[in-house]
């Protein structure tokens, strides 16, 4: 098997990821991914393909409002290419571009229930946090994540 290529993603690669992310996940996650994530922030964000065709993707920002953080919103690794490292290799290559814009420090967040995602951003060097209660809005409780630039796995 040949490893996924990775590239910077483009804004018509919606399409693509938005007909295989509610299968990926094994739920509807469609509306948690709009558009708009394509149309302004792929120069941040990742495509993985390989010869069967999209083999994952992260969706990525560098925050305007906070200038020393990196957002990470979306990760998604195709089914037979979980726990090969894409995943990891998505997170690393992120890293590094928001290392080369100046940014100091990376966050996602989770549900509560999501224990692989816990795990996965545990061994990636992340601190966890909660769960917070309401972080999404009322009943909305959410993990929170976040790492330095400058620790952890590929500093």
């Amino acid at each position: 098997m040949t490893a996924p290529t990775i590239r910077a993603a483009r804004a018509d690669d919606y399409d693509a990821i938005a007909a295989v992310v509610d299968d990926w996940w094994g739920r509807p996650m469609t509306p948690a991914l709009p558009r708009l994530f394509l149309d302004h922030f792929h120069t941040t964000s990742l495509v993985a393909e390989d010869v069967d065709g999209l083999g994952g993707f992260l969706i990525g920002l560098l925050s305007p409002s906070r200038v020393d953080e990196a957002y990470v919103h979306f990760v998604a690794v195709r089914p037979d290419l979980r726990r090969s490292g894409l995943a990891a290799e998505l997170y690393e290559r992120f890293f590094a571009l928001a290392r080369a814009a100046g940014r100091l420090r990376v966050r996602a967040i989770t549900g509560p229930g999501n224990t692989g995602s816990v795990r996965f951003h545990t061994t990636m060097g992340f601190t966890v946090h909660g769960p917070v209660a309401d972080l999404d809005g009322p009943g909305r409780d959410r993990m929170r994540f976040e790492r330095s630039l400058d620790v952890g796995p590929g500093a």
